[in-house]
């Protein structure tokens, strides 16, 4: 298999990093990394068009040559691939509060930190939208305290003692606020201790470059 995408873009480092912490853990999933340099617009060649035509990152090549477009079915995937070591492990009941607060932590903040880096400081030189920043500020406030409510009663991790799928996602897209210097956990004492201990681990250490 080969994973195709770009350092610190939010949705490659999401599967990056869970392929990191897959390893930590036993699995030899054996994906080669190859990069796809955004910044020289290699995603919009043909090359790369022929295996998603939408010119986003990540891209997963199976072994029989098709090919998995989004980041969350990506891991979904290599959830299936030696499954002993999976990351979301438990009854369907315990599976399926791990892949809800995933897709909280996605689609409540990720999303807006993604787009509020654009509207401050955008890695892509576009223009400041001081109005737009504001409303996304606002909107990540309401996942900021749920993350902090969370984590309020001790626990290290997102989903409990063991990290989650849900921890991967909100650190892919602190990485990202971080590599455009803008800083969206100001304030939020729990979230950033979490994000403290999360850059301590190897697989982050492995993975992270901001």
């Amino acid at each position: 298999m080969k994973l195709y995408m770009v350092p610190a873009a939010p949705n490659p480092t999401k599967v990056m990093l869970y392929i990191a912490e897959r390893e930590a853990l036993g699995s030899a999933l054996s994906i080669e990394q190859v990069v796809v340099n955004t910044l020289k617009g290699r995603h919009r060649e043909p090359e790369h068009l022929a295996r998603n035509p939408f010119g986003t990152l990540p891209v997963l090549e199976l072994n029989d040559g098709r090919f998995l477009l989004e980041s969350l079915s990506i891991i979904r995937y290599l959830e299936t691939v030696q499954a002993d070591t999976a990351l979301v492990q438990g009854d369907p009941a315990e599976q399926a509060l791990a892949y809800d607060l995933e897709r909280t932590v996605e689609l409540r903040f990720a999303n807006h930190v993604g787009r509020y880096v654009h509207a401050t400081n955008s890695p892509l030189g576009l223009p400041a939208d001081p109005e737009l920043a504001a409303e996304l500020r606002s909107a990540m406030t309401q996942a900021l305290e749920y993350l902090q409510t969370l984590l309020a009663d001790g626990r290290d991790w997102l989903g409990g003692e063991r990290v989650s799928i849900a921890d991967i996602t909100l650190q892919s897209a602190l990485q990202f606020a971080r590599f455009a210097k803008v800083d969206v956990i100001d304030g939020y004492e729990s979230v950033q201790q979490w994000d403290g201990r999360y850059r301590e681990r190897s697989a982050a250490q492995q993975v992270l470059r901001f």
